[in-house]
């Protein structure tokens, strides 16, 4: 009976600390290697079992839930490779003929990058890159909430067998035209009762929306989030042309539009300082999340990394992490010093259950808080945003429009005043060097007008 027999290499990667799971494939004299191009952290891998170990929590805060789901998923992929060797076996002859010595490394790689056998229809192929290219569930989740829009696009339109060699420029203008008025197709109305039902105004809109249901209704969207729609699809057809599966992209002739950002606003140090000094000892779940969002605002990171650093992040006096943005593509790690706030603030929540830094809430939970805590604290200037759905500027108090990310612009903006080194600052914040989205931060504000216009006295 042929056996297939997975382990964990003893090499590690010094940047991320994963190490890659190892196949071995053996029946009578046929005995083979290969490499599965799954990784994982080596504390999560059960030998005796050949697969990573899913920890069993009856109430799960977020990270648990994404670090279950990521899990699960790297189980799942390695069973049913599994399977694709054992039925490729058979499909061989069942050792009755001698297999080339790259005959595991070819099933693997078949596994990984399939070639299309039947459908060709563009929502097929893009589900297909989903499976085969997003491994982050992040990623998975985006690309999923793009190809269920795509679905409805394409029943909508009535060409739902659309294949990937008749997508033309032509039909991404359709798509970025459905996608700019999806919301206009339906209204929500509330009865007597207080239920709320949805009334299609296009009768193609209800059969696509039937067929494929969102569990939040589509909003309007802005250019921007268009643009993150076209950045999906794009990658599907770049993907689909690097492994000959088609010689079509239509993106060669049109050209997605620029992002436009609004000049970030941000947090004095001493705006940040007066809310470290509110007093909330009336409202402990306030403080909690009050002085977690100035932690954010003197290291600077992302909110998803804030939820990840454990208590083995902090190393000699400073917060090591490799953002998550750039995992999959060129880890690197950020380290930043802890000043005297942040020393503090540690020491206010060591013993801080399990091994997280802080006790994070949910990302939306925490985005109330911190609007919440702003407005008790009085920090209501009017400050200036671009709508990003009309593109026109707006006027809005602080406290309205306070989320996490406010702390890690803080951080930056902050910075550029005393250091106007892009390059310096992108080394604490995760930037890369020359990155687009830094430049956001670089708006040079009124102080610095004002020293720039007196050196000319």
């Amino acid at each position: 009976m042929a056996t297939t027999q997975f382990r964990l290499s003893t090499k590690a990667d010094k940047t991320t600390g994963q190490s890659e799971v190892l196949v071995r494939f053996f029946h009578g004299r046929i005995n083979q290697y290969g490499k599965t191009n799954i990784f994982i952290q080596p504390q999560h891998w059960n030998q005796a079992r050949q697969r990573v170990t899913v920890p069993k929590i009856r109430v799960m805060s977020d990270e648990a839930k994404q670090l279950t789901s990521e899990l699960t998923n790297i189980n799942t992929r390695l069973e049913k490779l599994e399977q694709y060797i054992q039925n490729s076996f058979i499909e061989a002859g069942a050792g009755k003929i001698a297999l080339p010595g790259s005959w595991l490394a070819d099933r693997i790689n078949e596994y990984n990058f399939p070639t299309v056998k039947e459908s060709r229809t563009i929502a097929d192929m893009m589900e297909q890159f989903i499976e085969t290219r997003y491994h982050s569930t992040s990623n998975v989740n985006h690309g999923r909430a793009v190809l269920r829009a795509l679905r409805r696009f394409l029943i909508f339109s009535e060409c739902s067998d659309l294949d990937i060699d008749q997508v033309t420029p032509d039909t991404l203008r359709e798509f970025v035209d459905y996608l700019r008025n999806e919301h206009t197709y339906f209204e929500v109305e509330t009865d007597k009762d207080g239920k709320r039902k949805i009334v299609f105004l296009n009768g193609r809109f209800k059969e696509a929306f039937q067929a494929v249901p969102e569990s939040r209704l589509p909003v309007e969207r802005g250019q921007n989030a268009i643009n993150k729609f076209l950045g999906h699809l794009r990658s599907v057809f770049l993907w689909a042309v690097d492994n000959d599966l088609t010689t079509n992209n239509p993106f060669r002739k049109y050209q997605i539009p620029a992002d436009i950002y609004g000049t970030p606003y941000y947090i004095t140090i001493e705006e940040r300082n007066h809310l470290l000094a509110v007093d909330l000892s009336n409202n402990p779940r306030l403080e909690v999340q009050r002085d977690i969002f100035v932690f954010q605002c003197v290291i600077g990171c992302r909110v998803s990394d804030l939820r990840n650093l454990t208590k083995q992040s902090v190393i000699n006096g400073a917060v090591e992490y490799i953002p998550r943005k750039t995992k999959e593509g060129n880890p690197v790690t950020v380290r930043v010093p802890l000043n005297s706030v942040a020393r503090a603030i540690l020491e206010k929540y060591k013993d801080t259950p399990g091994d997280k830094l802080l006790p994070c809430m949910a990302d939306q939970q925490y985005n109330y808080a911190i609007k919440e805590v702003f407005t008790i604290a009085g920090l209501t200037r009017p400050v200036t945003i671009l709508n990003p759905t009309t593109r026109q500027e707006e006027k809005r108090p602080l406290n309205e429009v306070a989320s996490s990310h406010l702390a890690r612009r803080c951080f930056i903006g902050n910075l550029y005043k005393q250091v106007q080194d892009p390059n310096l600052i992108g080394k604490l914040s995760g930037h890369k060097e020359g990155s687009r989205a830094f430049a956001r931060y670089r708006d040079i504000d009124e102080d610095m007008r004002r020293d720039l216009v007196a050196k000319l006295e």
